[in-house]
């Protein structure tokens, strides 16, 4: 088995419940591997010769009321080979722990505080934990997503896997805040190959925060908004011609367009658009 040499961060967000986990690794698509929430349950990340199957066994410890201490106990009982592992949980109360086993590849370690849990191994020193940990304290002020990957972020920039860089993921989890409000599964981000991978883990998710983010403020359109709009929605074919007022031609129409380009959860219809919207098609489509 090759060991899945990591550095990970797993947290809760006091404002929302919301759970979620970060990670980096010179190893293949690590998101594969490493991060398992559930809603309202915990979030759990399993590193350094990962046994899957932790996550499955620690919520359903949760689920019935047990701690992580009492999830540590179980593993203990159970896994032969729990002296290479490694992982951090947090349940939904934010209780947290972070275990490494006496046989990780050095340098490993820990640190675990209120709602949150970083870990690493094969690390370039203890100073990747304390980059993490010091940045997710101190951006508070920061929506969870974003919080999550400042503090991954730093720990790759304080030397993350001392073997070099490969992959990284970001996985949150909300109740019905999944695509559509079906499921629980908000963010799931994952960059499997990439000579940086955490800064193109930002990326994606600015795009997924366009894409997927609802509405916000929306505005009426103004008169030019909306002969610009009409003009543009004429040019690509999903209006007959450009009009001077709002109908339901041109609400078909802009929800064709929004569609095309994957923003139909940033619109709630009517001539009122969310700016960020706007701005996209208006760059796109200068």
């Amino acid at each position: 088995m090759v060991p899945v040499s990591t550095f990970s961060i797993v947290a809760r967000d006091p404002q929302t419940g919301d759970l979620g986990i970060a990670v980096a690794s010179k190893f293949l698509a690590v998101g594969a591997v490493v991060p398992f929430a559930e809603a309202g349950v915990g979030a759990l990340a399993t590193q350094s010769y990962a046994n899957t199957t932790y996550g499955p066994r620690a919520m359903a410890i949760l689920r019935a009321g047990g701690s992580p201490k009492a999830v540590l106990e179980a593993f203990e009982r159970t896994d032969p080979q729990l002296a290479q592992r490694q992982f951090g949980l947090v349940s939904t109360k934010g209780e947290s722990l972070t275990f490494t086993g006496d046989a990780c590849h050095p340098w490993a370690g820990g640190r675990s505080g209120d709602g949150f849990a970083a870990q690493g191994n094969l690390l370039a020193g203890p100073q990747v934990i304390e980059a993490m940990v010091e940045t997710y304290q101190s951006k508070a002020s920061l929506p969870f997503p974003e919080r999550l990957l400042e503090a991954l972020l730093a720990g790759d920039r304080a030397g993350g896997d001392r073997r070099g860089r490969q992959s990284a993921a970001l996985f949150i989890v909300g109740v019905d805040k999944g695509y559509g409000g079906f499921n629980d599964r908000w963010i799931d981000l994952r960059v499997d190959d990439h000579e940086d991978p955490v800064p193109e883990l930002a990326r994606l998710l600015s795009i997924h925060r366009l894409l997927f983010s609802p509405p916000k403020d929306p505005r009426p359109l103004t008169e030019a908004d909306l002969r610009w709009l009409t003009e543009l929605l004429a040019e690509k074919g999903f209006l007959s011609r450009p009009v001077d007022h709002w109908n339901e031609e041109v609400e078909t129409a802009f929800k064709a367009l929004l569609g095309q380009e994957n923003l139909e959860e940033r619109y709630r219809g009517g001539p009122e658009v969310d700016e960020d919207v706007l701005n996209y098609l208006r760059e796109k489509f200068r």
